[in-house]
């Protein structure tokens, strides 16, 4: 069964970084690509980094420059570094991927950003 954890976020002021984690299991995590999705209160769910199972990133041009996605293929385990967070990534921030044709995301991490 894929599962994936995740760990990380909390408050912060505008400026300051945080750092998100998820570890998945259940599934060849090399062969998967990883994303990051956010939603805040009142919007849709938004895609803002994926990598892909070979380690190429790609970002929204919402994170572009503060956000970055890392992968680690011996603990099954994504990362998103954000730095210079502003009051507008506040969201809940939620990783998945796709098996067998199924989405599976992980279980949302609140992170808050105080001005």
């Amino acid at each position: 069964q894929v599962k994936l954890v995740q760990s990380g976020g909390g408050l912060v002021q505008a400026g300051g970084s945080l750092r998100l984690s998820c570890a998945a299991s259940g599934l060849n995590f090399r062969l998967h690509t990883l994303d990051w999705y956010r939603q805040a209160p009142g919007e849709q769910r938004e895609l803002v980094a994926s990598i892909t199972g070979a380690g190429t990133p790609s970002y929204s041009d919402s994170v572009k420059g503060r956000f970055t996605v890392s992968r680690d293929n011996v603990r099954w385990t994504v990362r998103l570094q954000m730095n210079s967070l502003e009051p507008e990534d506040t969201a809940v921030y939620y990783c998945r991927t796709t098996y067998k044709g199924l989405p599976y995301w992980g279980q949302g991490t609140q992170v808050t950003v105080s001005s």
